[in-house]
């Protein structure tokens, strides 16, 4: 019995170094507003940076939300750092409002955009790698377009939209709520209009309370298709079609405004990268909380390939 139990600890032993001599991974502080984890190949020096950027809500640096634990970009960086890319993965501004006493009337948009913007600036002076490119995921798919400028060498969108969100907000309503879509969209329009509203359904408080509306002001002020039309550098576009909140064709509109841009449609992909065979509505969201269940077997290589032609 003793045998056995000293060849099991030896044996875990064993399997935690070989998965730590894939990668290796550091926390750093980029300034003030922004932590993350730089996640770097073991045997080899990167010549690429993915700087991942998060999707909307309170969404940390591995992909995760309070109860709903799923890890996607967090395995997303550990993949590619074992293909010798690295990635740098961050937790939103969000977690730092009350340490930082931000309120939520006071956080916009641009906010976001200024934080992806510290952290090319960063790697830039850092000058440890050859190209730095940023990949977006949802919302942070438009953030990533409004960062890309002169410091950013290749732009990745995973699962961004390609209308203006308040086509997004008001499509979504239609499908979970129909007799709501008009009154969200007249309350958009005043938003649009007036900077605030006050015409909108207790039912869609939690969309509309009058701390969010700078913010959701801020964001409608840009449209995706027109920002990455604007791109002057190598862009990816990824989705998936088992994608219930961003469906595939939003990522055939942003093909449609660049042209050139390379279009990656993963057959089964859910909204958090998962390959999901059921139809069903419910084991697709269940996913959202199944941090060992394996990404889709086809996205990271779609994405290393597309890093190591930079190089």
């Amino acid at each position: 019995m003793r045998n056995i139990i000293l060849s099991t600890v030896l044996f875990l032993i064993l399997q935690s170094v070989l998965g730590q001599e894939k990668y290796s991974e550091a926390d750093l502080k980029i300034d003030q507003f922004t932590e993350g984890t730089l996640t770097t190949p073991s045997e080899e020096k990167a010549k690429s940076l993915v700087i991942f950027i998060q999707g909307s809500g309170p969404t940390d640096r591995d992909g995760n939300q309070p109860m709903m634990n799923n890890d996607g970009v967090k395995k997303m960086a550990r993949e590619l750092a074992e293909k010798g890319i690295a990635s740098f993965r961050f937790d939103k501004r969000i977690f730092k409002m009350n340490e930082l006493e931000i309120k939520e009337e006071d956080l916009r948009f641009d906010d976001f955009v200024t934080d992806v913007n510290s952290i090319v600036e960063y790697f830039k002076n850092e000058d440890k790698f050859e190209n730095l490119i940023l990949a977006g995921h949802s919302e942070g798919s438009l953030i990533g377009m409004l960062a890309a400028g002169e410091n950013v060498d290749a732009f990745i969108s995973l699962a961004g939209a390609g209308q203006p969100i308040d086509h997004i907000i008001v499509e979504q309503i239609k499908k979970m709520a129909p007799p709501l879509a008009e009154n969200a969209r007249q309350a958009l329009d005043e938003i649009k209009e007036t900077g605030k509203t006050t015409n909108y359904s207790p039912m869609l408080e939690s969309m509309f309370r009058p701390s969010v509306q700078p913010y959701m002001n801020n964001w409608m002020k840009y449209d995706p298709a027109t920002e990455i039309s604007k791109l002057e550098i190598p862009v990816l576009i990824i989705n998936g079609t088992s994608d219930i909140q961003v469906p595939e064709k939003e990522a055939r509109l942003l093909k449609e405004a660049k042209p050139a841009a390379e279009l990656v449609i993963l057959d089964k992909m859910n909204h958090i990268f998962r390959e999901i065979e059921s139809e069903d509505r419910l084991v697709n969201t269940k996913s959202y909380n199944e941090p060992n269940r394996p990404l889709h077997p086809e996205l990271v290589p779609v994405i290393s390939d597309f890093v190591k032609e930079l190089e």
